[in-house]
């Protein structure tokens, strides 16, 4: 965990004056707050845990979108991967949305009922969000540019669109500000690009209209205004000054004079709001409902509260909205982050009267304002475009990794990290004298007592209720639990995982290894019943223990629920990193368990994930992986295989195994070998996650890729399969993996449509089973080796 990369400082430091472990909180990812996170990462503040609360892995960068709807940039170049910012700050990455605070209990909470998270000392930095000003059908039937990641996604959907209709395409932009006039003239011009591009017919046509209630541009010079309104007349843009919109319905706006403009697509570009939810939080916030803030940029009143960019409203020095002012707020915030955390006094920050602003014209032109000055020309594009690149390169391409890899930060090192700090800097960090092993090493009573009182009240019955078959449980003081045996012509299953984290999300892990440990169960059939934990908690201060342990077994509690899966009793302990592991109980009718051994001739070898989780948090560790690839493979890993394994069992399955350490070649072997058959593997037809190949292509690997490679010898012709780049993704060791089954070959494309109707959207055909005879002799495989990859 990051408290154990802080002692590495503490020590180093030599015991610099700092409150001990402290927990920083930013929500959300807005350009301020990448400035923190590189400014963290940079300089780390000892005993800080820093942990960033946000629902996408990555952050658009609103000066580079005009470029990015023109064409000009990708959406990697305009967007700040937080991802991988993250883990250079050594923050802890939440992809989930904050929906409300308690100022008092300093708690942050959060959607998809996970338990709130515990602050010293949060900033705000969650934008805006759009405003239909009370126009009937607007967030209904129109697009809002912000967020911007759901825009990004319409705006894919709109090009691909374009190239599938065979008429024309009327885009309406509503907003006359700045951003709605490059909007529109953006779009004007990459749909025009793309109908010449794609060979479409000359004759479509591409129609974009621009509808400002106001006049156009009100905040800037009568000399833009008169540029703009230049331009989107050459553009042939369709400009409706002065005419407000009063109702959006399917295809049409209606207007305030009554007539109604049809439209292919709507993009609602105009002011927008705060949130909702900061009206119950108890923050000072202005007539608008913005947070209101001083000019250290905490909330007005509360010591350790701060906001920035569009979500705060300045007393002293109002500005408008604008992304200029939030890029300028990062550097004193991070100063006066460090400053209240360090109980040194704040600055003041007083921000610049007067911006320039850079607007371009939808292609390589811009127009240049301040103040009362205006000029125009394609050299102000190319500046402009110099100024946005450098800025994202610092939050991307300068990252230097190398003081994260040395120091193991990101992997799995802890332990290597409590050494480092040694037992003076542990003492300094959790109070105590010594860290004792044995029982002495057990996360108290008291602590233990009050998470497991928190989770029963959260979760009520599936914390230590009886059903199941559990007699004594984890309520009860007795010494074990006590299960009642299965029914009558049942058996029992009992299967036990346990792995150390690698991520930094100890919700999400707890989720993902209660899941992992569910595989055994659902590949053989059964149905789980009960479990025991194992919990391994990092040394720290008793409350951040207490949060920590909170955070995992309620991530875990959540996964168990959802299998019917009763929590009857475990142990938990400090250690040197975060772990969690569950023996699993189930039972399931003798006659229809699931065995590795039982694959038939002819049968349809089904996989039911895609591949790629080791060399994918491999790459994340080196600050390699691109934040979307992460969060996919994090929402695999917490994909149920029960709903699979009913699926499978349904289809006919005749053997099954769930593809996890050894990859999918070593648990394929395993099947072959105890069924006595040989199989064909069609590598091209193995599902892989998004970002693994291009890892693997990297040279990225797993650490136990090698150990795992060892499968390699039981594949015939393995030296000419090993020049596809997929190879090593074969190998590849999988946590919370997919389910591998051997399905009766007629079976097999219902059981691929059932599967896909379930969720399990990447569920392939990947081989077939050969006739056993054929693997005694050479042909095709020789007698020592059980399968072709094709």
């Amino acid at each position: 965990m990051n408290v154990l990369y802080s002692v590495v400082h503490l020590y180093q430091a030599k015991f610099e004056h700092v409150d001990l472990c402290q927990d920083l909180v930013l929500v959300g990812g807005g350009h301020s707050h990448v400035e923190v996170l590189r400014s963290f990462g940079m300089k780390p503040l000892p005993g800080v845990r820093l942990t960033l609360i946000t629902k996408e892995p990555h952050t658009a960068y609103s000066g580079m979108l005009p470029g990015f709807v023109s064409g000009f940039y990708t959406h990697d170049e305009c967007h700040v991967d937080l991802n991988k910012l993250a883990r250079y700050a050594g923050a802890a990455l939440i992809l989930e949305t904050a929906i409300g605070l308690d100022l008092q209990k300093q708690l942050v909470k959060l959607g998809s009922n996970r338990p709130p998270i515990s602050y010293d000392a949060l900033s705000l930095d969650i934008g805006i969000t759009p405003s239909a000003q009370g126009i009937p059908g607007a967030l209904e039937h129109a697009t809002p540019v912000k967020p911007v990641s759901s825009f990004v996604e319409r705006f894919r959907r709109l090009i691909e669109r374009l190239k599938s209709q065979d008429q024309d395409l009327t885009v309406a932009v509503v907003g006359g500000g700045a951003g709605g006039v490059e909007l529109a003239l953006a779009l004007q011009h990459r749909l025009n690009r793309e109908l010449q591009d794609h060979g479409l017919p000359a004759a479509r046509k591409i129609i974009v209209k621009l509808f400002c209630k106001g006049g156009l541009l009100q905040q800037h010079t009568r000399y833009a205004r008169n540029i703009f309104l230049r331009v989107l007349k050459e553009r042939g843009v369709r400009l409706f000054e002065g005419r407000g919109v009063a109702a959006v319905e399917a295809g049409r706006l209606v207007l305030d004079d009554g007539i109604a403009e049809p439209f292919d697509e709507a993009l609602w570009c105009t002011q927008a709001a705060a949130p909702a939810w900061l009206r119950d939080t108890g923050l000072p916030l202005d007539s608008a409902g913005f947070i209101r803030i001083d000019e250290s940029l905490r909330a007005e009143g509360v010591e350790n509260v701060f906001a920035v960019g569009d979500v705060a409203n300045s007393v002293k020095h109002p500005r408008p909205k604008a992304g200029v002012y939030a890029v300028r707020q990062g550097p004193p915030l991070a100063d006066n982050l460090r400053r209240l955390l360090t109980g040194e006094r704040l600055r003041p920050f007083v921000p610049q009267s007067t911006h320039l602003g850079l607007i371009s014209t939808g292609d390589k032109y811009a127009v240049a304002t301040k103040g009362w000055l205006c000029f125009e020309a394609a050299w102000l594009w190319t500046w402009k475009d110099r100024i946005d690149r450098a800025w994202m390169a610092k939050y991307g391409d300068d990252l230097d990794f190398s003081m994260r890899n040395s120091m193991g930060k990101g992997a799995p090192k802890q332990d290597a990290v409590a050494a480092a700090a040694g037992p003076e800097a542990i003492r300094a960090l959790t109070g105590a004298k010594m860290r004792c092993g044995g029982c002495g090493a057990k996360v108290g009573s008291d602590v233990l007592s009050r998470v497991l009182g928190r989770l029963q009240q959260e979760a009520g019955s599936r914390v230590g209720g009886i059903g199941n078959g559990v007699v004594i449980g984890i309520g009860d003081p007795d010494d074990a639990a006590v299960v009642r045996p299965p029914p009558p012509g049942h058996v029992s299953v009992h299967t036990v995982d346990f792995f150390r984290s690698f991520i930094d999300d100890p919700y999400v892990f707890g989720a993902i290894a209660a899941n992992h440990a569910l595989g055994d169960c659902h590949a053989m059939g059964a149905k789980a019943t009960s479990a025991l934990a194992i919990a391994v908690v990092p040394y720290g201060l008793e409350s951040k223990v207490e949060g920590t342990l909170h955070q995992m077994l309620a991530g875990a509690l959540g996964t168990l629920h959802a299998a019917g899966c009763n929590l009857i009793g475990g142990h938990t302990c400090e250690g040197a990193e975060l772990s969690l592991g569950f023996s699993v109980n189930g039972s399931c009718e003798e006659g229809r368990l699931l065995r590795k051994g039982g694959l038939q001739p002819g049968n349809a070898l089904i996989l039911t994930k895609p591949l790629g989780t080791g060399v994918l948090f491999a790459a994340d560790m080196r600050g390699q992986a691109k934040g979307p690839w992460i969060a996919g493979a994090l929402a695999m890993m917490q994909q149920s295989s029960e709903a699979a394994a009913v699926t499978l069992a349904t289809a006919g399955a005749t053997a099954c195994t769930d593809v996890t350490g050894f990859g999918l070649v070593g648990h394929l072997a395993e099947m072959a070998r105890a069924s006595r058959v040989s199989v064909m593997l069609t590598a091209g037809n193995v599902p892989l996650l998004e970002g693994a190949l291009d890892c693997a292509k990297s040279g990225i690997a797993s650490s136990l890729l090698q150990q795992n490679l060892s499968a390699a010898a039981l594949v015939s012709d393995g030296d000419a399969a090993a020049e596809s780049p997929v190879w090593p993704l074969l190998f590849d060791p999988q946590t919370a993996g997919g389910l591998l089954a051997g399905v009766p070959n007629e079976a097999a494309t219902g059981c691929i449509e059932a599967l896909r109707e379930q969720g399990y959207l990447e569920a392939a055909v990947v081989g077939v089973v050969l006739d056993p005879q054929l693997h005694e002799t050479s042909q095709p495989l020789g007698p020592t080796k059980l399968i072709k990859v094709v």
